[in-house]
């Protein structure tokens, strides 16, 4: 049976892109990527974490915040209740509450997700058919 330091060795010995690589196989984003991905600066998704008991994402070793899919997917709620809904903090606060005891917090997730991600997806798809697109080029008359 291995020693647990020894595992603990062999996995400090990856690089930094490897982890990286294992982060987003698991599913997990490191701070900055969630910020990317939300839309959201980092300030705001700290103080988040101050008001909103849901959302506590946890540490790697190296103190640096991570996010599985269930916390992004309730940033992306909290951010559709305060933003489009226009509910306070606290407001955003009961409704979670609410949800939660009511079991439609798995739901109401869904349900903002779906235009989130077409929107992104739609996003992506524009900018790659600039890519794409030919530049024209203006012949000298």
């Amino acid at each position: 049976m291995p020693c647990v330091r020894s595992c603990f060795a062999i996995r400090s010995r990856k690089s930094g892109h490897e982890r990286q690589r294992a982060h987003r196989e698991e599913g997990v984003l490191l701070d900055r990527e969630a910020c990317d991905l939300t839309g959201l600066k980092p300030h705001v998704l700290r103080y988040w974490e101050t008001q909103f008991d849901v959302l506590h994402p946890t540490k790697n070793r190296a103190g640096n915040r991570v996010f599985r899919p269930k916390e992004i997917e309730l940033i992306f709620l909290v951010k559709h209740l305060l933003y489009e809904e226009k509910y306070t903090i606290e407001g955003a606060r009961r409704r979670l509450q609410e949800m939660r005891q009511a079991g439609e917090l798995e739901e109401e997730k869904q349900e903002v997700l779906e235009p989130e991600f077409l929107a992104g997806m739609k996003s992506e798809l524009q900018d790659l058919l600039e890519m794409l697109t030919p530049v024209e080029r203006q012949t000298p008359e």
